[in-house]
C-alpha cells in the first residue's frame, strides 16, 4: 500500500504545484469576456456554474477508460501506478488544460480548428476526418457495454436490445438539444455516482489494507504477457492521456465565464480522474492476486465489468454496489452522448454551418447517426468485432492525442512560452502510437526487433522536423 499511498499523494500535489505552473503559462485574465458571455446562442454557448461545468467535464472525459482501462492495466504491475501518476501530471493535465484555453480563447473551436490554426489547413483536414470518425467510435463502444450491465439489473423482458434503444434514443436527445437541458441537469446526479464509487473502493482499500506489490519489489508484468512498451500506455489512456478529451474540452470552453476556472475544470478534472484511475488500478491487482486473471469456473478470462462490477458489489454492499453500478454505467454513456454532440459541432465548424436552427443540427446529425448505428450492428454480439473496433478506437484516441500535443507545442514556441512542456509528451506519444500501429496484432503485426527500431526512427523523423521548423521560426 505505500506505493499506492504515494501515487495518490503525487497526483494531488502536481495539481496544486505543476498545475499551477502551466496556469501560468496560459496567464488567466479575470476580465476578458469568455465565449459564452460575448456569443451566447441558447444551444451550445451557454453560461454555467463552476461546479457544474466541472462535473461535466469530469465526466465527459472519464467514459470507461478511468475504470476499464485502469484494470486491463493493472495486469503489468506497478507500472501502471507510474504511468497514471506521470502520465496523468505531465501529460494528460497538461494536454487538457492547455486545449481547452486555447479553444477558450478562439471563440471556443473545436479541436480540429485549433490544430489547423497551428499544424496548417491540411493537417485541419486530416484532423477533422480522423476525430469525427473516433468520436463515432466512441458512440458506438459506449452503447452495448452499459446496455449488457441495465440489461443484468432489470426484468428479463428489459433485455440488452431495449437498453441499446433507449440509450441510443438518448443519446439523439442529448446530441440536438441545448448542452444546458440535458446534460447540464443530469450529470452532476451521475458525477456523484461516480465518485461515490471511487471514494467507496479508497476507503475499503485502507480498510481491507491488502498486501499490494510495491514498486521495488518488481516494476515487471505479473500476469499480461504483451509488452508494457507500447501496450500499457495504450490500454490506459483516460487515466493518463487520451485525445478524446481535447473533443470535449471546447464544449465546456463555450460555458465558462471566467478564465481563473480553467485549472479546476480542465487540469482538475484529469487529476481528478487519474485518481480515480488509479484506485480501480489497486483495487483490480488485489482482485487479480485473490482470482486470477481467468474465471476458474467459465475458464475466460475476466472482463473490465465483471472486476468492476464484483468488487463494488463485494466492498459496499447491496446499496452501494448498486450506485457504484450505476457510475460504472453513466461513465460510458455520458461520455458517448458528448462524442456524438462534439462530431456535430466540429462538423459544423468545418462548414460553417449555425447551430441555433434545430433543423441544421438535424442535418448535420443524421449521417453521424447512420454511421453509428451501422457500426453497432457490426459490432454487437460478435466478441471479435467488437475487440477489433475498441482497439482501433485505442490507437486513435491516443494518435489524436499526438496532433494535439504537437498543436499546442507549436502555439507555446510562437508565443515564446516554455514549449517543453508539451514537446517531451508530444514525442513520446509519437513514439507508443507509431510502435504500437507497428507491433499490435490489429496493426502490421511486425516483431519486437522490427517494430522499436522504425517506431523510434519515427519519433526521430518528428524531433528533426521540429528542430528545422524551430530554427527557421526563430530566426524571423
Amino acid at each position: 500500500m505505500i506505493t499506492f499511498t504515494l501515487a495518490l499523494v503525487l497526483l494531488v500535489v502536481g495539481y496544486w504545484v505543476y498545475g499551477k505552473y502551466v496556469n501560468s503559462l496560459f496567464a488567466p485574465d479575470s476580465t476578458r469576456k469568455t465565449p459564452a458571455l460575448t456569443m451566447a446562442d441558447g444551444v451550445d454557448f451557454i453560461p454555467l456554474p463552476t461546479w457544474k461545468i466541472f462535473m461535466i467535464q469530469f465526466l465527459n472525459i472519464a467514459g470507461l477508460g478511468p475504470i476499464f482501462g485502469a484494470i486491463m492495466g493493472a495486469q503489468f504491475g506497478t507500472a501502471s501506478y507510474l504511468w497514471i501518476v506521470f502520465g496523468t501530471i505531465f501529460a494528460g493535465a497538461v494536454h487538457d488544460f492547455l486545449s481547452g484555453t486555447l479553444s477558450l480563447r478562439n471563440n471556443g473551436e473545436s479541436l480540429p480548428e485549433i490544430i489547423g490554426r497551428y499544424l496548417g489547413s491540411r493537417t485541419k483536414k486530416v484532423a477533422c476526418v480522423f476525430t469525427v470518425l473516433l468520436m463515432i467510435l466512441v458512440g458506438a463502444v459506449f452503447v452495448s457495454g452499459p446496455a449488457e450491465l441495465l440489461a443484468g439489473m432489470t426484468p428479463s423482458a428489459l433485455d440488452v436490445y431495449f437498453w441499446m434503444v433507449v440509450i441510443f434514443l438518448y443519446y439523439i436527445l442529448a446530441t440536438m438539444l441545448p448542452i444546458d437541458k440535458i446534460i447540464g441537469r443530469i450529470y452532476p446526479l451521475f458525477a456523484f455516482a461516480l465518485l461515490f464509487m471511487a471514494v467507496g473502493i479508497l476507503v475499503m482499500l485502507y480498510v481491507k489494507s491488502p498486501a499490494l506489490p510495491e514498486m521495488w519489489e518488481g516494476f515487471g508484468t505479473k500476469y499480461e504477457k504483451n509488452p508494457i512498451f507500447p501496450m500499457m500506455f495504450i490500454s490506459i489512456a483516460c487515466g493518463a492521456i487520451s485525445g478524446f478529451h481535447a473533443t470535449q474540452s471546447p464544449l465546456m470552453a463555450r460555458c465558462i465565464t471566467n478564465e481563473k476556472h480553467c485549472r479546476p475544470i480542465f487540469y482538475g478534472a484529469m487529476v481528478t480522474e487519474g485518481i480515480v484511475a488509479l484506485i480501480w488500478a489497486a483495487a483490480a491487482t488485489y482482485f487479480f492476486q485473490e482470482n486470477g486473471i481467468v474465471d476458474k469456473v467459465t475458464g475466460v478470462a475476466y472482463s473490465g465489468a465483471k472486476v468492476a462490477t464484483d468488487i463494488s458489489k463485494d466492498w459496499l454492499g447491496a446499496f452501494g454496489g448498486i450506485l457504484a453500478i450505476l457510475g460504472i454505467v453513466a461513465a460510458p454513456i455520458t461520455s458517448g452522448d458528448t462524442a456524438l454532440r462534439s462530431a456535430r459541432l466540429i462538423v459544423a465548424d468545418f462548414f460553417h454551418v449555425e447551430q441555433r436552427s434545430i433543423a441544421k443540427r438535424l442535418f448535420i446529425c443524421i449521417p453521424i447517426f447512420l454511421v453509428t448505428i451501422l457500426l453497432l450492428v457490426y459490432s454487437f454480439g460478435d466478441a471479435e468485432g467488437f475487440k477489433i473496433i475498441w482497439r482501433y478506437f485505442a490507437w486513435c484516441n491516443q494518435t489524436l492525442s499526438v496532433f494535439t500535443l504537437w498543436a499546442i507545442t507549436v502555439w507555446l514556441v510562437c508565443a515564446r512560452k516554455n514549449y517543453w512542456v508539451t514537446l517531451i509528451p508530444a514525442l513520446f506519444m509519437t513514439c507508443v502510437c507509431a510502435t504500437y500501429i507497428l507491433i499490435a496484432p490489429e496493426g502490421l503485426a511486425l516483431s519486437a526487433e522490427v517494430a522499436y527500431p522504425v517506431g523510434l526512427c519515427c519519433t526521430l523523423v518528428a524531433a528533426v522536423w521540429f528542430v528545422c521548423w524551430f530554427r527557421r521560426i526563430r530566426s524571423l
